[in-house]
């Protein structure tokens, strides 16, 4: 098995080899590579509302605990009306119920963002839109991975740490968390490969080893 810190890397991998297989967010997925079924079930944000594509994980935002109100007011937003429509746009889910409608705070500041590779396309989003409406807002952002992201907000170097999954335990006990969104982990095959129908056990011995063969997948 190879790990790679990004969704390009891991897409370009696959894209690359007909034997491939690898997963990414629901929200990249392209024409280079093809999203297997997983139980039968296509992986469609539709499918991920209503439960039947049970393949998902949350897009967190989080911070030491001590946040300025200019950092307040950016995760505010992106628990607004707007943010959450930007969400949805990208083709995530929404996770704020009756969103409210953000107005500019006028604010001015500079707000340090670090993590995540997947979360990093909607973020960039919300950072140009937010700062439409804030145009005395600076943002410094490192995509470097959910656990560098963590660390950096842990550390205090970041006001805001970006990450695609669940906080350890250890991590909870020093931070705060908000979802961002949820999004769909989508299965990804070479587009030459037939296989595009996996089942749960299946995907589990892939990852596991077991399966280590193209040809053992029935």
């Amino acid at each position: 098995a190879l790990e790679f810190d990004g969704t390009d890397k891991v897409i370009t991998a696959v894209e690359g080899d007909k034997y491939g297989i690898g997963y990414i967010s629901l929200g990249s997925v392209s024409g280079r590579i093809t999203a297997a079924k997983v139980d039968g079930v296509e992986a469609t944000i539709e499918n991920v509302k209503n439960g039947k594509y049970v393949v998902s994980r949350p897009f967190l935002l989080v911070t030491k605990g001590t946040e300025s109100e200019l950092v307040k007011d950016f995760i505010a937003f992106t628990e607004s009306a707007q943010g959450q429509k930007i969400v949805e746009e990208k083709h995530y889910i929404a996770t704020v119920e009756n969103p409210v409608e953000y107005k500019s705070s006028g604010m001015s500041g500079t707000i340090k963002i670090a993590g995540s590779t997947s979360v990093t396309p909607l973020m960039e989003k919300l950072q140009e839109v937010y700062a439409e409406l804030n145009p005395n807002i600076t943002f410094e952002m490192q995509s470097n991975g959910s656990s560098q992201g963590i660390k950096a907000a842990i550390d205090g170097s970041y006001d805001i740490g970006m990450s695609s999954r669940e906080l350890k335990d250890e991590e909870k006990a020093q931070l705060n968390e908000y979802t961002l969104a949820m999004d769909g982990i989508a299965v990804i095959v070479n587009n030459e490969n037939p296989n595009t129908d996996l089942s749960s056990d299946i995907i589990t011995k892939i990852y596991t080893g077991e399966i280590i063969k193209w040809s053992e997948v029935k």
